[in-house]
């Protein structure tokens, strides 16, 4: 894990603080050791009368008178010195070596404070370079995969164009035949026209309504009514409608009676023939 910067220079400030606190002590000690001078020694006060030997005589047989003493004058004493105390502990350091020993220790926190930085810069220099190589890894990662939805889309856009292409030949193909059916349908009917099977089935449809047909009272001779057949694969009629017609109401009802009743209506001779919707003149014959 790379190392904050604020931890940095948190870890900076505490290893100075450290190192002037050793610089004070030996400063303090320095100063400790100069303030401090050897006791003064202690003067002995000893009042004594000096005798000159000459002075004393031997006794005399009778003692004369004394006489009146003079005073003498109190001698100096020279005072005693006491003898110094042997030292009992190694002697106090010198200013000289109490200085060397603070730029030594001074020197020591600035190698230290230099090492620290040192290491600060080389653990920053490593985070960067880890992050470059992260920020790298990630831009190739993010291109790998943007190249490969690329490819994706592009396979799935060709994917869909062939699909596409191959409806259109489905379809193409479809249409073809379809169309090729259909001729080869109108070819089939129009011979099968030509050849009078279409009219002959129209008739037989035609003769089956007129004997379905009951002719009402108020039918008189020559009736001609267009009757329009609606009918399904089987023949089952499903809706009558007539179109011109010389009948009256009642004729004209009959008529549409007789198609519901011809159903089934007889089926084509060729099954291509097959009309959904059918136009049959009724003509019946009188």
């Amino acid at each position: 894990m790379a190392e904050r910067k604020g931890d940095r220079w948190i870890s900076i400030a505490q290893s100075v603080l450290l190192h002037a606190a050793l610089v004070g002590l030996v400063a303090y000690g320095w100063w400790t050791f100069r303030d401090q001078t050897p006791p003064l020694p202690h003067t002995l006060a000893i009042e004594a009368t000096v005798v000159d030997a000459r002075a004393i005589a031997p006794a005399a047989p009778s003692p004369a008178p004394p006489a009146k003493a003079q005073p003498q004058p109190t001698p100096v004493v020279e005072p005693v010195p006491e003898p110094e105390p042997e030292p009992t502990g190694p002697p106090a350091p010198t200013a000289e070596e109490l200085a060397q020993r603070a730029k030594a220790v001074q020197d020591a926190a600035d190698r230290a404070v230099h090492q620290e930085e040192k290491r600060v810069a080389d653990a920053e220099a490593v985070r960067k370079e880890q992050a470059k190589r992260e920020a790298e890894e990630k831009h190739q990662a993010e291109q790998k995969r943007q190249e490969e939805e690329k490819r994706r889309a592009e396979d799935k856009q060709r994917q869909a164009e062939e699909k596409r292409r191959a409806e259109e030949a489905r379809l193409s193909a479809q249409r073809e035949a379809d169309l090729q059916h259909s001729l080869a349908a109108e070819e089939h009917v129009m011979a099968a026209r030509s050849n009078g099977q279409l009219a002959s089935w129209e008739a037989q449809i035609q003769a089956r309504i007129q004997r379905a047909w009951l002719k009402p009272p108020s039918a008189r001779t020559g009736i001609d009514c267009i009757v329009y057949v609606t009918q399904v694969p089987g023949g089952e009629v499903v809706n009558v409608r007539l179109g011109e017609c010389n009948g009256d109401a009642s004729v004209r009802e009959s008529i549409q009676a007789a198609a519901f009743r011809a159903s089934p209506l007889p089926p084509p001779p060729d099954p291509a023939l097959f009309e959904r919707n059918l136009e049959i003149q009724f003509k019946p014959v009188d």
